[in-house]
């Protein structure tokens, strides 16, 4: 039998509903809404589709959005001025600035100057130490693993004791959901294992899985002999393999694959994610969570 579908996009929906209900419940109670901020340096084509849905998003919510655009010569002294004067803006609960920086500016100086209470991304040192030591340090865990947690959960899977075998290591999703999905609490207590392109007998750990969470930016590496029957397989790849022409519009698209082989997997999985459709669209989602998150710690409500 097929494994369900842990679908991003339908869990997306649920969420995008409770957190446009809570933003319109505050506004009544409070007076004020979530504010967001978006800084986009230069016009990379990609950033502006992706800051393009953040703002959409935003707004479909109740937010304040702002979208700050800067040329692509602005100086790092004052890119770093305008994020000085966001973090002392008390209408803004969240800041942004959107990846790559033109070569002139320090990205790690530029992300670092965010006012930690307003890294609604969760890449601030001070929030990756809070996410470390678990429990009510948590602000705001980083979005996408955020976002696989959430699906895990809405799925009905267990967590606590669950065998989790993570393929990964990178600070944005790999390292923060095995220390997520390790720490006390729900949709966590799990028993963690961080593995690589690098690991010994990887097929051996992932076949341990009872949660496979698969983020090594590798097409089609677990093979379904590397999955535990029955397992929960979160794929996090969004791999470019190729390009196709649209049956809706004509026009070619990119043909994504995930780190595991779909629809081989899906006959022995319990559960899986599907790409695209699957964690892809809860990073956004999480990002307004984590603003709305923001107002409610300024406010003394969470």
């Amino acid at each position: 039998m097929s494994a369900k579908l842990i679908k991003g996009t339908e869990i997306r929906e649920e969420i995008l509903e409770e957190i446009t209900a809570e933003v319109k419940e505050i506004k009544e109670k409070h007076g004020v809404v979530p504010g967001l901020v978006t800084i986009l340096v230069g016009q990379n084509p990609a950033s502006i589709s992706y800051v393009t849905l953040k703002i959409k998003t935003a707004n479909r919510v109740g937010f304040k959005e702002i979208q700050d655009n800067q040329s692509e010569t602005v100086s790092e002294a004052d890119l770093l001025a305008l994020i000085d004067r966001y973090n002392n803006d008390d209408s803004i609960n969240g800041i942004l600035v959107q990846l790559p920086l033109p070569k002139h500016i320090d990205e790690k100086k530029v992300l670092n100057a965010i006012d930690p209470d307003k890294d609604v991304d969760g890449f601030h040192p001070v929030n990756v130490g809070r996410l470390m030591i678990g429990g009510d340090e948590v602000k705001f865990p980083p979005c996408t693993p955020a976002g696989i947690q959430e699906m895990i959960v809405r799925a009905g899977v267990e967590t606590s004791g669950a065998e989790v075998v993570v393929v990964g290591r990178s600070n944005i999703v790999g390292k923060p959901i095995a220390n997520m999905m390790l720490q006390k609490g729900p949709g966590a207590n799990s028993t963690v294992t961080v593995v690589h392109t690098r690991t010994r007998d990887l097929a051996a750990h992932c076949l341990r899985a009872d949660i496979l969470i698969v983020a090594a930016g590798v097409p089609g590496l677990v093979k379904p002999e590397w999955i535990k029957p029955g397992a929960c397989v979160i794929d996090v790849g969004v791999n470019r393999v190729g390009e196709k022409v649209s049956e809706k519009t004509g026009k070619k698209i990119a043909v994504l694959k995930g780190d595991v082989d779909f629809d081989a997997a899906r006959e022995i999985a319990g559960a899986i994610t599907p790409v695209p459709g699957g964690v892809g669209p809860m990073t956004i989602t999480m990002l307004m969570k984590n603003t709305l998150k923001s107002l409610k710690f300024s406010l003394g409500l969470a």
